[in-house]
């Protein structure tokens, strides 16, 4: 009689435990449906994928109000982060946040403090300005999350990275009336580098797509020891490059003859870029 209440009991267990088994896949099958429909309305042509033979493209996607970033536990900082930034007719900027805040995510204690008295700056990949002028509050306070911060010098984050913001906001989205943007650091290979817990790069790149029948695309990458003065133009470069530096494979989606024409070569054209290349930041 034990034996067979033993037997039930344990068929019972089983049975729980096949239920709780097939719940569990349909909730997670539900949760990577509903994050990958979201993935896709803040990229464009699918996020940025690693390369699996290169391990210095490996990260995991956080995704916040507003933009989207492949965060790197290797690296201690993000490898990437996307955003669109759409036309608004009359930008107003919210009160700019007065503190950094750490994000649980991440897998070491990524804190503001790591960087006083460091001689780097926290800075953004996702703007606090563009963030807060076309995504509102929540994303504008998103920004500031360590997650979205790595090292920069101050002559780079202060002057010649905040030129190229500027030009983005201000030229290149009106022009076109949407803009998507792929930024972030490029990094060599002293992982012992670092600032508190995260590598410093040495260098940054932001990509832009003007989308539409014919997209158009403009890369930059610059590397940390800039004067800031340096005409924007002189460190535009193709896509392909970066890639090579990164490990990234960026607009996976992009049909491939396409992608050799927008990615293997530098096109200015349509973008007006002379007219800002040399303009002074809106800050000094």
């Amino acid at each position: 009689m034990a034996r067979r209440r033993k037997r039930g009991l344990l068929g019972q267990l089983a049975r729980s435990s096949r239920i709780g088994l097939i719940f569990v896949v349909v909730i997670s099958g539900l949760w990577y449906w509903q994050e990958g429909s979201v993935r896709d309305q803040l990229s464009w042509m699918g996020v940025p994928e690693w390369q699996w033979n290169d391990w210095r493209g490996w990260n995991r996607v956080l995704r916040n109000d507003g933009f989207l970033l492949g965060w790197s536990d290797v690296r201690g900082g993000p490898l990437w982060v996307g955003y669109v930034l759409n036309r608004v007719d009359d930008p107003h900027s919210l009160p700019r946040p007065d503190r950094f805040e750490s994000d649980w995510r991440s897998l070491w204690p990524i804190n503001s403090s790591d960087y006083t008295h460091s001689g780097y700056d926290r800075g953004h990949l996702a703007p606090n300005y563009a963030m807060s002028v076309v995504h509102g509050r929540d994303a504008q306070m998103a920004s500031f999350l360590m997650t979205n911060i790595a090292p920069q010098r101050p002559k780079l984050n202060r002057q010649l990275w905040q030129r190229l913001e500027e030009a983005v906001i201000d030229d290149f989205v009106p022009r076109f009336g949407r803009v998507w943007v792929v930024t972030g650091p490029i990094y060599d290979d002293q992982l012992l580098h670092r600032v508190g817990f995260s590598q410093i790069p040495v260098g940054f790149y932001k990509i832009l797509i003007a989308p539409g029948a014919t997209p158009r695309a403009l890369a930059f990458l610059m590397p940390q020891n800039v004067e800031g003065n340096e005409p924007l133009a002189r460190f535009a470069v193709t896509i392909d490059e970066i890639e090579a530096r990164t490990g990234l494979d960026f607009f996976p989606q992009l049909a491939d003859p396409v992608e050799r024409k927008l990615e293997g070569r530098v096109d200015e054209d349509g973008w007006g870029l002379e007219a800002v290349s040399t303009r002074p930041g809106r800050y000094r």
